[in-house]
């Protein structure tokens, strides 16, 4: 029997529990947090990062759902993180899988061994004694939100910066002056939260985004974008803009920068209350950073203003510590890597979870887990070799995006699924 390591337990690692269990592995897995749920574990005691305290998931219940375990259906149409902490908890515990993961330790070393085995070191957290273990297979799903990116700007601001991997809550912002840097998912969040307690908020962004709300025509947005995949892509863009346009119109109209890149040239940010907090004077918009003075900061159209706190949700490094560099290096540059989760060069290892969908993650690392266990038994292999796939791969992405770090992991949800849905088959009926 192959002993299994996984790294992590949130939504990534649970399924990927299972999936290696399921085909009879003896599977240890290793996670920080007291509990399931990764980055869903608001306020964990570990301090990793996590969502914050009115976080709802961006994919509608809908399309956001293990397929081995479907959210009840008296889940909310956006689920809250309390619902999906507690639908993880439920999917660990349906499927038995607690006993199998140590909660409470950090993996601080993965190492190659002879037989393209791995030498894992962990530690108990708050404990310095080293634990080490030899394994078979090793299966990493800790994610990749965990080293924050910052900003670089000329000039020091004095004031007060931090990155959204410390933001909790509001609260502690009452009556402040709040600068928030970025146009994804996290900024507009950020920014609509604060705006409902601060003296003041504005956000900056170095280009436009579009802002693609939760609902459209009375129907969740995926699940409306959804009945326009029968449209051929090269128009399926241009017609979801037009509709967003009429729907809720354009950046320019209300003082946003408006986007120079296709809809789906950056990774979509899914939120409707921006547009009210900006058309309400709650927030104000600004253009990329020139230069911090002090606290006062100096936008690139001439305007600044001061400000007590910047906050930079600026996105994470694509980092794993527990790696030496020269072995995996992933942080500025492609992830080469078949279906995002196996190296052409390195045996008996598995990355679950590290890609960025238009949509749901867990879906697709659930079937990502159900092909690497059957690539491990010896059931699945690709039909040319890793490399030249790879090449292919990444010469080919589902969405042509901006050049940017954050942009090399991204895949079209459901194309997605439907490729390793087509290679788990194969394995099935070899």
């Amino acid at each position: 029997m192959k002993k299994v390591a996984i790294i992590g337990a949130g939504p990534s690692g649970i399924t990927a529990i299972k999936n290696f269990a399921d085909q009879g592995f003896e599977v240890t897995a290793f996670e920080r947090c007291e509990g399931v749920g990764g980055n869903w574990r608001f306020n964990d005691p570990s301090g990793h990062s996590s969502v914050f305290e009115t976080t709802h998931i961006i994919s509608s219940k809908y399309t956001s759902f293990y397929e081995d375990f479907p959210l009840p259906e008296s889940a909310s149409d956006y689920p809250s993180h309390k619902e999906l902490l507690n639908y993880f908890n439920a999917y660990t515990d349906h499927f038995d899988i607690r006993k199998l993961i140590k909660f409470g330790t950090e993996v601080t070393n993965c190492k190659k061994i002879d037989g393209d085995r791995w030498e894992i070191e962990w530690n108990i957290l708050g404990s310095e004694q080293k634990n080490t273990g030899e394994y078979d297979a090793l299966v990493v799903c800790n994610g990749h939100h965990h080293k924050p990116r910052y900003p670089d700007y000329p000039g020091e601001f004095t004031g007060e910066l931090i990155h959204s991997h410390e933001f909790k809550s509001a609260k502690p912002f009452q009556d402040k002056r709040i600068l928030v840097i970025g146009g994804g998912n996290s900024a507009c969040d950020v920014a609509v939260e604060t705006a409902r307690v601060s003296k003041s908020t504005s956000i900056s962004w170095r280009r436009g985004y579009y802002l693609i709300p939760k609902f459209m025509y009375g129907l969740p947005v995926d699940v409306y974008a959804l009945k326009n995949r029968w449209m051929p892509a090269f128009l399926r863009e241009p017609f979801t803009k037009m509709m967003l346009e009429i729907f809720q119109g354009k950046n320019e109209d209300i003082g946003l920068q408006k986007p120079a890149q296709n809809l789906f040239g950056t990774h979509p940010t899914v939120n409707s209350e921006l547009y009210y907090a900006v058309r309400h004077g709650k927030v104000t918009p600004h253009v990329e950073i020139e230069r911090y003075e002090g606290n006062k900061v100096i936008f690139k159209d001439g305007k600044s203003d001061e400000f007590d706190v910047i906050i930079a949700c600026t996105g994470f490094k694509i980092k794993h510590d527990f790696f030496e560099k020269s072995l995996i290096n992933y942080e500025e540059g492609k992830v080469p890597l078949l279906h995002r989760m196996i190296p052409a060069d390195i045996k008996n290892l598995y990355f679950i979870g590290l890609f960025q969908p238009l949509g749901c993650i867990w879906p697709g690392a659930e079937l990502q887990s159900k092909l690497a266990a059957q690539h491990l038994c010896g059931n699945w292999t690709p039909k040319k070799s890793f490399k030249e796939l790879i090449e292919k791969e990444l010469a080919n992405p589902d969405v042509k995006q901006i050049d940017t770090p954050r942009h090399t992991i991204t895949v079209d949800d459901h194309a997605f699924r439907a490729r390793l849905k087509k290679e788990i088959n194969r394995s099935i009926t070899a």
